[in-house]
């Protein structure tokens, strides 16, 4: 299987796409397209984080589980939906401490593009699910890929910031080399659990503020009105 990363990406994970796993990955896949099953987000997008983010620009990186499984929710990155699209609980809670941490407008779209372009990475560690079945797609070998690709954040990038939101998150930390990068941990802003520690974990401005000790630009998390 060709690479699909641009070339940034590509000189350290193209390998991956000759590997076994990622050779069933894209069989089973395969298979779930001819029994005309529904997978999200669209193939177009599948790598979507990676194209708005090149490796030699990621300053922060998010990680999520899996995609929405809504019809026309998910495009590609965590946490983000396609513009028109009811903004998600969790993002909605995302905004509300973005707003208490940095004054930030919450908007009325969960359109999160203008972040990836800034160096955010938006990674599910998850990249796609069928319609309808919350992490179906779970232990296929996305997993092994997005694995590689946080250590690859870790081992080649400027000193980052890496926000590991929740249980499934924060067990990502041992792939993270915490001497060079800033990790956050807190619970997830799901409203199930925001209440316990998302909620005035003043992530986004800590993180700004490692960026510009390190001497690269901040991040302006204030989205704009309109998609």
């Amino acid at each position: 299987m060709e690479s699909p990363l641009p070339q940034s990406w590509d000189r350290y994970l193209g390998a991956e796409f000759g590997a076994p796993y990622m050779q069933e990955l894209r069989d089973t896949l395969a298979k779930d397209k001819r029994e005309h099953r529904v997978i999200y987000p669209h193939s177009a997008n599948w790598f979507r984080a990676f194209e708005l983010t090149p490796l030699d620009q990621v300053k922060v990186v998010i990680l999520g589980q899996d995609p929405y499984h809504g019809p026309d929710q998910a495009h590609g990155l965590c946490f983000s939906v396609q513009p028109g699209v009811k903004v998600p609980p969790s993002l909605k809670n995302i905004y509300k401490e973005l707003s208490s941490d940095l004054g930030c407008t919450p908007v009325e779209h969960g359109h999160l593009e203008r972040w990836a372009r800034q160096g955010v990475l938006l990674l599910n560690t998850v990249l796609t699910v069928e319609a309808g079945q919350a992490a179906s797609h779970r232990g296929r070998g996305w997993e092994t890929f997005t694995d590689r690709a946080i250590a690859t954040v870790s081992e080649a990038c400027a000193p980052c910031v890496f926000l590991l939101w929740g249980s499934h998150a924060r067990q990502k930390k041992a792939l993270i080399d915490t001497r060079r990068h800033l990790v956050l941990e807190s619970p997830h802003p799901s409203p199930l659990s925001a209440h316990r520690g998302f909620f005035g974990n003043h992530h986004f401005s800590q993180a700004n503020a490692f960026l510009a000790e390190h001497g690269r630009p901040p991040v302006d998390w204030q989205l704009p009105d309109q998609p």
